[in-house]
């Protein structure tokens, strides 16, 4: 888990929703990296124009403990390289420069994703999908891909899990739920009004809540008992972006679940087995009754 990363990432996508006084020194920071790891907060709110105070702030905006792990966060970004900007494609261009943006693109999301993990949050969610009795999975639009992947592989290890796109029949379904279940609320922006209200529907019914979301408090990061992040990806001009943030998603239902399996190691391969011999079983008919 690269815990002592992502300093940089954070910080660009915070900044814009910084107050005043924390976006100067957010700005100050990504401006001159190098320099800041090295101040004092007093020395970094008098280079910002802002006060020591502020700093502190700014930190706990963040999510971090304090401005140790903001410096340590930062350096670590230095250390691993610079962090690039995600490139859109142009009118035209040749499709040896696509295939390399868009890779680009998805390895940057999937490595910044990484970098801003929460491996305390991982354990929790990990612990609450594991006692869990029943798993509700929910997203709209783009996040439904990430939903319905989660329930086809936590289903094949033995795990009630169901994923909704129709706001009313996750509703029906939330409604039913208690303090055993698990609701899990996909959205890349974290502003999906019908998931925040799934999610507080969810918490009424005292059922344990998990949102996977873009870095940031949000809506549906309101409304969860635990929060995921995955890296935020920039919109671009043919959602290049967006796509990365797709993946990105896929690839923590992933991580998610290759703990969970980890954790339960014989009984989730005894599952994986069950199924595996289940899905040759109807290619072996299949094959019988085309001869």
């Amino acid at each position: 888990m690269s815990h002592v990363k992502g300093g940089l990432v954070i910080l660009k996508e915070m900044v814009n929703s910084l107050p005043p006084s924390e976006k100067k020194i957010a700005e100050y920071i990504l401006n001159n990296p190098e320099e800041s790891i090295l101040l004092t907060a007093l020395m970094l709110g008098e280079k910002s124009q802002t006060s020591s105070a502020a700093v502190i702030r700014l930190c706990k905006s963040l999510g971090f403990n304090g401005f140790q792990e903001l410096k340590i966060r930062v350096a670590g970004d230095l250390q691993a390289g610079s962090v690039k900007g995600y490139r859109d494609i142009e009118r035209n261009e040749d499709f040896k420069d696509i295939i390399d943006k868009v890779t680009s693109n998805t390895i940057q999301t999937l490595k910044e994703t990484v970098d801003i993990m929460s491996e305390k949050n991982l354990k929790k969610a990990v612990t609450a999908l594991s006692n869990a009795k029943s798993i509700v999975f929910i997203g709209f639009g783009a996040s439904y891909i990430a939903a319905k992947d989660a329930e086809q592989k936590f289903i094949r290890i033995d795990k009630n899990a169901q994923s909704f796109s129709d706001v009313h029949m996750a509703a029906t379904a939330i409604a039913n739920k208690g303090p055993e279940d698990v609701v899990v609320g996909i959205s890349f922006s974290g502003s999906t009004k019908e998931v925040g209200k799934l999610l507080d529907l969810a918490q009424q019914k005292s059922s344990t809540t998990i949102s996977i979301t873009k870095y940031g408090n949000s809506l549906v990061s309101k409304f969860s008992d635990i929060q995921l992040h995955t890296s935020a990806a920039k919109e671009a001009t043919f959602r290049s972006g967006a796509t990365s943030s797709r993946i990105a998603q896929l690839h923590l239902i992933d991580i998610l679940l290759m703990c969970l399996a980890s954790e339960d190691y014989e009984e989730t391969i005894h599952h994986l087995d069950e199924t595996r011999e289940a899905v040759s079983f109807l290619r072996e008919e299949d094959s019988k009754e085309k001869k």
